[in-house]
């Protein structure tokens, strides 16, 4: 199977831009960005500096839709619908970088701890709606499995494949990071050629630390061997700085073979 280096970094979304330059110096193939701070993609001067980037460089991009003070399984309606705006809205700009955007799932509120069969069909009708959106457009919007936080949807593999399971324009990014998170690594590995995206990155089990790969206690060498099998695509490493992207590119070169 065919896999791609990719490189992001959340931490990164209020930093000057020329650290992106350094990410084609270490070998990686694409960047993903994260559409928030100063890459919003629909800030015209964000989006004139990151075209420009993509054009001065040889780097392929993917897009991490925005997901601050957002909530897509939201009972507030107003909330509700700009979650969804929001997310179709960098869409809307990602279709001229990319094929795939990465979506997070929204999270139980107090009230809709109250009726989470509620929470989950605004979810559902929110993912119809983007799909819809994503298809004409050209873009797969793919749902991110989510960490350790009981509130958050999607931490297990039945709940995000059973969510998006049917909905045009809608696929799975899988984050092995998050999956540690909740001890599930190998479960969702079981899902690897079912997925469309891929995230990968380190922690030791409890929090998501986005640490180096082989910082953490992920069993890469297992890992790696699963994915370069049943996955093909872009593999986005994501990290804080541009010296954990370079260890962890050197770790993936290694086991993902």
């Amino acid at each position: 199977m065919s896999l791609t280096p990719y490189f992001s970094s959340s931490s990164k979304v209020w930093a000057a831009r020329d650290w992106v330059f350094g990410i084609e110096d270490l070998g990686y193939t694409g960047w993903e960005i994260v559409a928030d701070g100063n890459y919003r993609l629909d800030n015209p001067e964000n989006f004139a500096v990151i075209q420009e980037n993509l054009e001065s460089t040889r780097l392929l991009a993917t897009v991490h839709a925005p997901y601050s003070d957002l909530n897509l399984a939201s009972l507030n309606y107003p909330i509700w619908r700009e979650s969804i705006s929001q997310t179709c809205c960098c869409i809307h700009y990602a279709a001229d970088l990319t094929d795939r955007v990465t979506v997070h799932p929204g999270f139980v509120s107090p009230v809709g701890k109250l009726v989470p069969e509620k929470v989950w069909e605004m979810q559902k009708t929110a993912l119809v709606e983007i799909g819809r959106y994503a298809e004409d457009h050209g873009v797969l919007a793919c749902v991110e499995n989510m960490i350790s936080i009981r509130d958050f949807l999607c931490r297990y593999p039945e709940e995000i494949l059973g969510l998006t399971e049917g909905i045009p324009g809608i696929g799975i990014t899988l984050d092995l990071g998050h999956a540690n998170t909740n001890g599930l690594v190998d479960a969702f590995l079981k899902y690897a050629g079912e997925v469309n995206h891929l995230h990968i990155h380190d922690n030791h089990g409890q929090s998501d630390e986005h640490l180096a790969l082989g910082d953490g206690t992920i069993a890469w060498e297992k890992v790696g061997r699963t994915i370069a099998r049943d996955y093909s695509g872009a593999v986005v490493i994501e990290g804080r700085t541009l010296e954990e992207a370079k260890r962890s590119l050197a770790a993936f070169r290694k086991w993902f073979v």
